[in-house]
Formats: structure tokens, sequence, C-alpha cells
């Protein structure tokens, strides 16, 4: 395996800046010697290449048809060799140490971005969509590497040819230098006035180019349900009306490219036909000699073509400066301070929870969640049933910190969660979420994937006994190495579920959160893990959320909640006992079940099955 390369290590929040070129200036830290080195190499080509021509006016004027010694000859010819070498050696040596330095910003930079990423806050990702993410960290990063590997070195290479091109033809005469430059400032103000427009130009592709990204990814992740529902059609049709805005967008970016190209091309023309024109009359005239027209013929070419080239870098320029600015925008977001906090413990929590008149909001002014209140003593089970947006993932969501309350006091074994560092909340609880998620990786790997150490295989197979899906990973070809699809796609629902909760069991936390976690299994296996989950729960405190009266009625206490707030609280035996959205909860799923029960034996085989061995999903409400 090869090694892994560390980037120079550099804060790059230090190179966020309202100026975009001082910033894309300090990303430069730790590689500026290097930047400095292949400028230094260009300087040198540059004069090579301009005393290539001195010495074609030294041979025109001193030495053809003057004499026949092939010593100077000789001399003459290794000279033009020699400087012809110079050239091309420092110009690779300059292209290479631009591109070692633009590699490594751009390695530096997106190992930072994606670590910058992850550290954002729930609430940032909560209104970010992901392909707008991955637009900004490989198509803008990109961006930025170009710049600094061609348009930023193409700058100062065109800064040396023309200076170093007009010293010589000032010295050659006075006069052609100043004929020569005569059309430059025309040129210059246009490329600027192109800089500003292709600049809004390019930003606007790009943010289609990401919408276009946004389509394609939620697309390809959703594929099952657009083939399950047969939207192919829509989901065409929708693709081709954002591919039709990029097509536009980059139609009006070329265009802009196309006006000017020719026009510069029309200048440069012009310009180099005036010099041109000149020289030779100066020539026919007397006024220079021969080798030095002919040194000024290629001396122009060398001064005005880089400033047709200007004019095309400081177009092209904007690409890097717009995209340094999308960078930035993610970069200046304010990541989620994982250590802040000023109480450790030297030992796990005991997991004592209190709520105290919390509430919280998305919004200041939409509160979620209202006067919460309720204690958990240490091994307790808390079960939350409500209808869909009620609060019941958001109340959960407090606990490790992912949103902080914004009112009340939320307690944690009688400290507030507040003085808690993130980072050791989240290692103290385990979390099975609604839609599990799962890594393109073995099921091994996903299994392990909490625990930050070299696991046994014996604890690996305990943790997936204890979810009631070890038989089922021995009953695959490659057992516990068995490829998963992305998200977990080739394993069926139930299956993600129970690999979830295996991860989350082998963590060993001391605070529990199943978020409808047995929703996507059969009753058989949902009572398998509720088993294995009773005996693991001892001396843990468990938040449950089900939906399913089944799934919760074994809790130490059961809270109800209706659009932010706890209209019941209680045990199954209390909250059966009297009128409320409990009972009616029950009432109703009882009913079900019972009237699917009577269907089945009457309309069924003959063999007398009874509803949950002929649907052993059971009945959600």
């Amino acid at each position: 395996m090869a090694p892994v390369v560390t980037p120079a290590p550099y804060d790059l929040k230090n190179a966020i800046t309202a100026n975009r070129l001082l910033g894309l200036w300090r990303m430069l830290t730790g590689y500026r010697w290097l930047y400095l080195a292949a400028t230094t190499s260009l300087a040198i080509a540059a004069l090579a290449k301009t005393s290539t021509y001195l010495l074609l006016r030294h041979f025109v004027d001193n030495v053809l048809g003057r004499t026949a010694d092939l010593v100077v000859l000789a001399l003459m010819g290794l000279g033009f060799v020699g400087l012809a070498l110079l050239e091309g050696g420092f110009s690779f040596l300059s292209g290479r140490l631009a591109s070692l330095t633009a590699e490594g910003i751009a390695l530096r930079l997106r190992t930072y971005l994606y670590d910058h990423i992850q550290r954002l806050t729930f609430a940032y990702h909560d209104n970010m969509q992901t392909g707008e993410l991955i637009q900004r960290s490989t198509s803008d990063v990109d961006a930025i590497r170009r710049f600094f590997a061609d348009q930023a070195i193409g700058m100062g290479r065109i800064v040396l040819l023309f200076g170093i091109n007009f010293a010589a033809i000032w010295r050659l005469n006075m006069t052609l230098a100043l004929v020569s430059v005569i059309i430059i400032p025309l040129i210059v103000v246009m490329s600027i006035f192109f800089f500003k427009r292709v600049s809004k130009a390019y930003e606007k592709y790009q943010e289609q180019e990401a919408t276009l990204s946004t389509v394609l990814q939620e697309n390809l992740t959703g594929v099952r349900v657009v083939k399950a529902f047969a939207r192919q059609g829509y989901e065409r049709e929708k693709f081709e009306r954002e591919n039709w805005g990029k097509f536009q967008r980059g139609k009006q970016l070329l265009t802009m490219h196309a006006l000017f190209w020719p026009t510069s091309d029309i200048l440069c023309g012009l310009q180099m036909l005036l010099g041109f024109t000149v020289g030779a009359l100066m020539a026919i005239n007397g006024t220079i000699t021969v080798g030095a027209y002919l040194a000024y013929a290629g001396l122009i070419i060398w001064l005005i073509f880089p400033m047709r080239n200007l004019g095309r870098l400081i177009v092209q320029t904007s690409t890097g400066m717009v995209s340094y600015g999308r960078v930035v925008e993610v970069l200046s977001q304010e990541r989620e301070p994982l250590t802040e906090g000023s109480y450790r413990p030297a030992d796990d929590v005991r997991g004592e929870i209190e709520f105290r008149n919390v509430s919280f909001g998305y919004q200041a002014d939409s509160p979620v969640l209202q006067e919460i209140s309720f204690h958990v003593r240490p091994g307790e089970s808390v079960a939350l049933l409500g209808a869909t947006g009620s609060g019941k993932t958001t109340l959960v969501n407090l606990l490790p910190r992912f949103y902080e309350y914004t009112g009340g006091s939320l307690t944690l074994d009688g400290v507030e969660l507040k003085e808690y560092p993130r980072e050791y909340l989240r290692r103290q609880i385990g979390i099975v979420e609604q839609e599990p998620f799962l890594f393109s990786r073995t099921i091994r790997d996903n299994i392990t994937y909490g625990v930050g150490r070299d696991v046994p295989d014996e604890e690996v197979e305990a943790a997936a006994r204890a979810a009631a899906i070890h038989d089922v990973i021995l009953s695959f070809p490659e057992g516990h190495k068995t490829l998963v699809g992305e998200k977990g796609v080739t394993l069926s629902g139930g299956q993600r579920q129970r690999v979830a909760i295996a991860r989350t069991l082998l963590k060993n936390p001391r605070i529990l959160i199943l978020d409808d976690s047995t929703s996507s299994v059969d009753t058989e296996t949902e009572a398998e893990i509720r088993s294995a989950l009773e005996r693991l729960m001892e001396g843990r405190t468990t938040f449950i959320i089900a939906h399913r009266i089944q799934s919760l009625m074994n809790a130490d206490q059961i809270i109800v909640l209706e659009k932010g707030k706890i209209i019941q609280r209680g045990t199954h035996e209390e909250l059966v006992a009297q009128e409320g959205f409990y009972r009616q909860i029950y009432d109703l799923q009882a009913r079900i079940e019972s009237e699917l029960a009577v269907e089945l034996s009457v309309s069924g085989n003959g063999h007398g099955e009874t509803a949950n061995e002929r649907h052993p999903h059971g009945i959600d409400v």
C-alpha cells in the first residue's frame, strides 16, 4: 500500500478574507519558497529567450558575412543551442515546481475541506444540499488548483516576458519600444471589462452545475424508488430541465469567451503589424541595422503575444477567484465545538437524565418542543410515542447535543448537559436511527465502525447474535466479510436495522437511543431483538421511539407527545386505564390485528394460521 502523503499543516481559516487575491496568496503559506523558485526559473527561461534574439542580432550584424572562422561560427552555434537548452530546462523546472505547488495546495485544501464539512453543525447540513458540497469539494477545488498551476504562474510569466523584452527593445531603439506598446493599454482595459462579466457568468454556471449534481446524486441514491414507481420519465424531464439550464449558462459563458478572443487577436495583430511596419521602414532608412530588425521582429512577438495571453488569463483567473469564494463560503462556517465543555467525569456516566421545562426550536419563532419535563433514573427505559412531527426524534437529538436546547434545563447525572463536551457525550450514547445508514464496506466493518479499536471476532459475533443477525450473516457465502452495497442496499430493511443495532451494541454505550429501530423487522425477529435488548439494557438508560404499542409497552415510563408538548406520561398499565391518545392507539392497533386474525382464519388455506404467522410484519398505525 502506498504511503499517505500528509499535506503541510496550515489552518485554512487564515485564508478567509473578503479580498480574494489576498486569500489565494494566504493559501500559498508553506509553498511560497517553492513557488518563488518556480517564478525564478521562469525569469531565467525568459532571459534565455530574449538573449537568443540579442545573440541573433550580434550574429547577423557582426559575424555573418564578415568572417569564415569556424571556431567563431561553432561558438555562435553553441551559444544558440545553450540558450535553447537553458530556456527549455528552466521552463520545464518552472512548470514542475508550479505543478507541485498547485497539487500540494489542492491536496491540503481537499483534506481540510473534507474534515471541515464533517465537523459542521447538524443545522448547517440540514440546510445545505449534498450535491452542492460535493461540487465545492471537487470542481471548485480543482479550479483553485488550476489557478496556481497555470493562471498565477502564467501571469508572472507574462509580466517577466513583457518587462524583459520591452527593456531589450528599448535598448535596440527607444522609438520602436514606444511604438510596440501603443495598443497594450486598450488590451488590458478590454481584459478587465471581460473579467468582471465572465466572473458573474462563471459563478452562475457553477451554481447550476451544483444543482445538476444534486439532481443526479438524489436520483442515483433513490434509483430503487424511481424504478418502483416507474418514474424514469419524470426524473429524465427533471434532469433535462436542469441540464438545459446548465447548457444556457454554459453557452453564455462561451459566448463571452468567443467575443474576447477575436477582439484580442485583432488588437494584438494590429500592434504587431504596426511594429513590423515601423521597424522595416527604419531598417530601410538605415536607422537600425538588419540584425536589429530581425531581433526586434522576434522580440515584439514575445512582447505582444504574452499580452494576448494576459487577457486570456485575466478572464480565466475569474474561475479561480469565483471558486475560492465558493470554497471560503463553506470554510467560513463555524465548526461544531466537539471538545468545548468544562465537565469531563473520570468514569462513564450513570445515565440519570432530567428534563426541566426544556424548549427548542429550529427557528426562534417556531418552537418544536415546549416546556418538556420528566426524570429518568439510571438504567430505566423511556418510550416516546406520538404522531409524526410531534417532536420525538428532536427530543432525543438534544441528548448528544446535535442541537442545543434553547430554554429550560437538561441535566445528565445532575450536571447541565451543556457542561459536557460533545465528543465525550457521543461516546456515551449509542443511536440506532429510523433509517440506518451502512457504508459500502464489509458487514464486519459496519458493525465495528463505532469502536476505535481492533475488535476480536468473538465480540463482533456476540453483538450480531444480540441483534438477531448472526445467523443471517453466516448464511452469506463470505459471512462477516460480505460486502454490502451503497447504504447497505444489498441487505433487506430488517437486516440493515439489525446490523445497525449490532454496531450500537458493540459500542457498549451507557445511554441507548432506539429511533423506531424495529420498524422494518417482522414480529418474530422483533421479539428476538427485544429479548436480547432487555438483557443488554440492564444498567443502561434507554430511549425508545416506536409507533407500535407492542414495542414500547414494557418501558419503565411512556411519554406521549403532541405538537412538542407532553400530553400523557406513565406506564403501559396506567395509560391504558385512562382515556387519551395512548388508549386510542392501543385500541385501534388491537382491533386491526384482531380483525386481520379473524379474516385470515376464515379465508386462509384451512390450516388456521394466526395473524402473526400469516402477517409477520405486524400492523403499524
